[in-house]
């Protein structure tokens, strides 16, 4: 937990509000806001594919919480027992009729002995709701239960969506809060159970021995980028919606602490019911607790087995993880939506943006389809561990870089000065220029000294399954020196210094999306023989549409009506 709290202190509130600042002055997504530095606009593409990887594995998560939602209605779970016919000889179940009510003597002998005990859940979730195969080359056959639920969720994230921010604004209120209510309740359920102490002690109880390893600072920094969306394009994309004066430095702060707290909160709802667990087992915190898709489909659907009206808890449960995850893949598609509508800006695809949110759906589901296969969780893993980890800092770390050295970061300050009244406090001031990109560049370097391969279980990846999962972290850090490299061949110059200098300088058409926030060095110059025949356009007036009072509206990209009020 400690190298978490640095990582959210020094790097992940700081890129936080630098990513939400970033938005909220352009008005752009995560394509136009590089503007500011055009060579640079390759970090806006490797965010728009790391948030593709992210939005077709993480709804495959989802498609697996609404299966378990589906059939935990129902009066004993299926994963309580061992008499099933998916069921191994070596499975040992808590609550089997053969065993004693705490089970300990038998289930305690099995763990301290070379075998290894097999739980109901495990056995489920491997044997059934995967039906696991062998190899990760080994597909096999499509999973329709898991299929059918990956539709579903598909479906549910286009309804959402289908009117752009303003329905997905909606939708939100109860998709971020009413997990705050599944957690109080699973949490005031957990600590009146005998043994929920020792699971909270074990998950307060620092590991001294590990804080050297770099693993552990990039697991803290990937769980940072993750729970906060940093490097993603999302933050940048959500942001450019605000009116133009919001507090935003306000906002992150807020956010990302609440964030932080509520990552802790739910540490305690876990491990005090994974304390009643391993007390119930009659073993040690560690033998219990598990992470990943282990965690969340194995040892805690368990130990909810071994509460009063289980089929109840699993239900609020399993709700809970499925809100979570639409509330992030929300992000994730309008992400990709509103950048690919930016892009091409032209009326026609303005209109039909619906239509490109149902594309960019239908391509989702048909790109997660391999991953409801029985060699589904390896592909699911690997793209977890290679696709949006190294990337995540790779893309941040030169973010930083290019706003702060090659923008400038005295441009940088005074444009967050002129939008919220003053600048940025010195402490992020310090973590923009020098903090956050040395700490980030650190945890890449060692993590790559001290990289392990990935593996599931006893199960070890092959060396042509790695090789994949380094293509596809590169195919988004890639994105970054091919766009620069075209970019400088493409700008004007005799030279390639002064190529370098065209590609690096800020466009003419950056700064604010309306007019009237157009001031000081943004401000339009016109000759008194022209002044009278022009008048200024707001350059992005969809952005806009909370900042205007009573004008004309706009059709803009996100399918809405905005206003355009500014005119010279």
């Amino acid at each position: 937990m400690f190298p978490y709290f640095i990582m959210l202190v020094f790097c992940g509130i700081p890129l936080f509000f630098m990513e939400l600042s970033f938005g909220q002055f352009a008005s752009q997504g995560c394509l136009g806001v590089w503007r500011v530095s055009p060579m640079f606009k390759g970090v806006g593409y490797g965010m728009m594919v790391v948030s593709t990887y992210i939005g077709i594995y993480y709804n495959v998560v989802i498609c697996i919480a609404f299966y378990y939602f589906f059939v935990s209605m129902t009066r004993v779970l299926p994963w309580t027992y061992c008499s099933n016919t998916w069921n191994t000889p070596d499975c040992v179940g808590v609550l089997d009729g053969n065993l004693s009510s705490r089970a300990a003597l038998n289930i305690t002998r099995l763990l301290n002995t070379t075998q290894k005990r097999t739980s109901p859940s495990e056995e489920y979730w491997r044997r059934y709701v995967l039906d696991l195969s062998d190899d990760i080359g080994n597909l096999g056959e499509v999973r329709l239960p898991l299929l059918g639920c990956l539709g579903v969720s598909w479906v549910v994230v286009f309804l959402c969506l289908i009117k752009g921010v303003k329905s997905s604004g909606k939708v939100v209120y109860f998709t971020a809060t009413f997990p705050y209510v599944v957690l109080t309740i699973l949490f005031v359920r957990g600590i009146t159970l005998e043994g929920a102490l020792t699971g909270i002690m074990y998950y307060l109880t620092p590991q001294w021995d590990k804080i050297l390893d770099a693993k552990v600072w990039g697991d803290a920094a990937s769980q940072i980028f993750y729970s906060l969306g940093c490097a993603w394009g999302g933050l940048i994309t959500m942001a450019s919606y605000n009116k133009f004066h919001n507090n935003c430095y306000r906002d992150s702060i807020i956010i990302s602490i609440t964030n932080c707290a509520t990552s802790v909160y739910a540490g305690f709802v876990i491990f005090s019911i994974l304390g009643f667990m391993a007390n119930h087992l009659g073993v040690d915190v560690s033998k219990v607790a598990d992470h990943g898709p282990g965690l969340a489909f194995v040892a805690y659907p368990e130990a909810l087995t071994l509460l009063p009206i289980s089929p109840l808890w699993s239900i609020l449960f399993f709700f809970m993880l499925i809100l979570l995850g639409l509330g992030t893949q929300f992000c994730l598609l309008e992400t990709l939506v509103t950048a690919i509508v930016d892009e091409v800006g032209n009326e026609w695809i303005i209109r039909r943006k619906t239509f490109v949110t149902l594309g960019v759906a239908v391509a989702g589901f048909l790109l997660g389809v391999p991953l409801t296969t029985q060699a589904g969780i390896y592909w699911l893993l690997l793209m977890d561990n290679y696709a949006a980890s190294f990337s995540l800092v790779v893309i941040s770390c030169i973010m930083c870089v290019a706003i702060m050295y090659i923008y400038g970061h005295h441009n940088y300050f005074k444009d967050i000065e002129m939008m919220l009244g003053f600048p940025p406090p010195l402490f992020f001031q310090i973590c923009w220029r020098f903090i956050s990109p040395a700490i980030i560049f650190f945890i890449l370097v060692f993590t790559v000294i001290q990289y392990r391969p990935i593996s599931y279980n006893d199960y070890v990846y092959p060396t042509w399954a790695i090789s994949i999962g380094f293509l596809m972290a590169l195919s988004s850090v890639i994105c970054i020196p091919i766009y620069a490299i075209y970019k400088v061949c493409c700008s004007e110059g005799d030279t390639l210094l002064e190529r370098l200098k065209n590609a690096t300088k800020a466009s003419k058409d950056w700064g604010p999306a309306l007019a009237e926030h157009r001031s000081g060095r943004y401000a339009p110059v016109f000759s008194p023989s022209t002044e009278s025949h022009l008048e200024v356009q707001p350059l992005q007036p969809e952005k806009g549409r909370s900042e205007a009072a009573a004008a004309s509206p706009v059709q803009g990209s996100n399918g809405s009506a905005h206003s355009q009020d500014s005119r010279l």
